[in-house]
């Protein structure tokens, strides 16, 4: 049972115990090749010699042992001079050769693939994650060497809750599901788009600590309507249309069914619905389930935090979001859960109904500004379309262009999956919108999908922005010492946390306002010099530490909320007597950590 009294001890040397720590032996079942052939047990050149000779990997290896920080020396070396070597070559060459060298490492010995991953987030989450991970699923049948993960398909119906039992651990925590029909900004890139998962579920150790033993990439495959796949030879999913209505929601019931029988506690995270499907799952699932959407609370409560940043950056009080006029361009999954976080956050401050917190809000999609007066007005939409009395001068279908101008938003949200749809003329208008520092965020991936670049954001809207992406774009040199700060909205900043914080509090359920705890943490944990400079997240060097912060967050919320059932080391009394210091510390020490363990062979 977990001890209060262990947050006594000082976290000092907090990164120093990983390595120095003995970690408890691991117990085989397998002998010599079958180890080697194992990424989970494999420590290539690294098995000392009783391990040789208790498991007969004797004459295996060449007979020097590597230690792990020389094995480690080894691939970075190997990786920078793939860099060099790869000089002068397109961006997608040089990023599909950077994800093949970290994928062979994954393929081969998981421990030393995550400390690297781990120890180099920053360099490495744009290949094993946004934006290399679009071209890996572009490109995955004929990038397909090993399995990972699960495959579920329209073939399998009625076989599901047998077919779970063929996954070979006994425990899986965290689950990553996509049914590959709104890959990124890329479309229906059908059983392709499992990189998502797999890249998902990467992130999730590396920034969560989630042992990798205990997580479930998923693919349902119920078809593909790309035209190309399916006359693609290589293709290696379903030749045949999506399923639709009834017959599609019956093969997600059925898995869903099938994973919550093996595993009550797993964590399942919806990522890449097309929007129908995203918000209809997820009305379905969120109170019977312990799950929820990353397309849509996840970048909801990025942009969130970002959006109150803002607030912050513009010198203002945070009490003022309530007055900020907000702009979202995109009415699809990610644009309707941030307007509809966005609507949640303001009610709550104000204590008013979200119906009186959607004045300020402005919502355009592929026809222009959404209001009462349009035909055939999406149900999703509708509780945010304009009535025209509320927009005078501005009518049904009125392009960008024209609500900036006439608006003059405190902030511009991109969620359209239109790349440069924030040209020269937008970018102008909102230089004139407010006074004190506009925020453009351009949120669509991938980068060829943003709807404007850092460069061009600065350059016509002036220095005196605050400026977001989805995508990975470099600080802008304004001159004279001064920089553009780019912030990277990325999801990774909560979904690590969501996913550790249910876990670890054993919620049933994940609410709107544990995802809220998650967002404001985020707001809040960029200092106020920061703020002022246009900075709104932390590096991702720092992520562990995010994720702990928020992990605890929504920790603490599912406590309040009555949701917090414990687990096995921990009970719900015992959480609720937590400090919030102790809550991130909880979390901190629940964090896996990638050393090898001692292997022992059992029979």
């Amino acid at each position: 049972m977990w001890n209060l009294a262990r947050f006594a001890a000082s976290s000092l040397g907090r990164s120093r115990r990983f390595s120095t720590a003995i970690p408890g032996p691991c117990i085989v079942r397998k002998r010599g090749a079958d180890i080697l052939h194992d990424p989970w047990f494999n420590k290539d050149t690294g098995f000392p010699l009783t391990e040789r000779d208790r498991l007969g990997l004797r004459g295996l290896l060449p007979p020097r042992v590597i230690s792990f920080e020389q094995q480690y020396d080894r691939f970075m070396n190997s990786y920078r001079s793939l860099e060099k070597n790869t000089q002068g070559q397109s961006d997608k060459f040089v990023s599909l050769s950077k994800w093949r060298i970290l994928n062979r490492l994954h393929d081969r010995n998981e421990t030393l693939y995550y400390r690297v991953l781990i120890d180099n987030i920053q360099e490495f989450s744009p290949i094993i994650y946004t934006p290399t991970v679009g071209l890996v699923c572009q490109n995955y049948s004929g990038l397909f060497r090993r399995p990972r993960g699960m495959y579920f398909s329209a073939k399998d119906k009625g076989e599901m809750m047998s077919m779970i039992y063929n996954w070979p651990a006994q425990k899986v925590d965290m689950i990553v599901l996509t049914d590959g029909s709104r890959i990124l900004g890329l479309g229906d890139l059908g059983v392709q788009g499992i990189g998502i998962p797999i890249g998902k579920l990467d992130v999730y150790v590396a920034a969560a600590g989630i042992n990798p033993q205990k997580i479930l990439p998923v693919m349902l495959d119920v078809g593909t309507n790309n035209p190309k796949l399916l006359e693609d030879r290589l293709y290696l999913g379903l030749r045949q249309p999506r399923l639709e209505g009834d017959e599609y929601l019956s093969i997600v019931d059925e898995f869903m069914e099938a994973v919550h029988a093996r595993w009550p506690k797993a964590i399942v995270q919806f990522e890449d619905f097309q929007m129908k499907w995203a918000f209809e799952t997820l009305q379905r699932y969120r109170k019977k389930f312990c799950m929820f959407n990353d397309d849509i609370q996840g970048t909801a409560g990025v942009a969130l935090a970002g959006l109150l940043g803002a607030v912050r950056a513009q010198g203002r009080p945070l009490s003022d979001f309530v007055k900020q006029k907000i702009v979202v361009v995109g009415a699809g999954s990610a644009g309707l859960g941030v307007l509809n976080m966005a609507v949640q956050a303001v009610a709550r401050m104000v204590g008013c109904s979200e119906t009186a917190a959607k004045s300020q809000f402005f919502l355009i999609d592929k026809d222009g500004l959404v209001t009462t007066e349009r035909c055939h007005l999406d149900p999703a939409a509708a509780p945010f379309a304009k009535s025209p009395r509320d927009v005078e001068g501005l009518s049904e279908g009125a392009p960008i262009i024209e609500v900036v101008k006439k608006v003059k938003p405190h902030v511009l949200v991109g969620l359209s999956g239109v790349g440069g749809i924030f040209n020269e003329e937008v970018l102008k208008a909102m230089r004139e919108s407010v006074s004190t520092k506009p925020a453009i965020f351009a949120m669509s991936n991938p980068t060829m999908n943003a709807e404007c670049t850092a460069a061009d954001a600065f350059k016509h809207a002036g220095e005196n922005i605050v400026f977001a992406s989805g995508s990975p774009f470099q600080n802008v040199d304004l001159g004279n010492g001064k920089v553009g700060h780019v912030n990277q909205a990325n999801n990774m900043y909560l979904f690590p946390g969501i996913g550790l914080g249910a876990l670890l509090s054993g919620a049933r359920l994940i609410t709107d306002g544990m995802l809220q705890a998650a967002s404001e943490c985020l707001a809040s944990y960029m200092t106020e010099d920061e703020v002022l400079k246009g900075i709104l997240y932390p590096s991702i060097n720092s992520i562990r530490n995010v994720t702990a912060e928020v992990g605890a967050a929504v920790l603490r919320e599912a406590v309040a909320e009555g949701l917090a059932e414990g687990n096995s080391d921990i009970g719900f009394k015992e959480l609720s007597l937590m400090s919030k210091e102790e809550t991130v510390e909880y979390i901190r020490d629940n964090m896996w950590y990638p050393v090898y363990s001692p292997l022992v062979h059992e029979k």
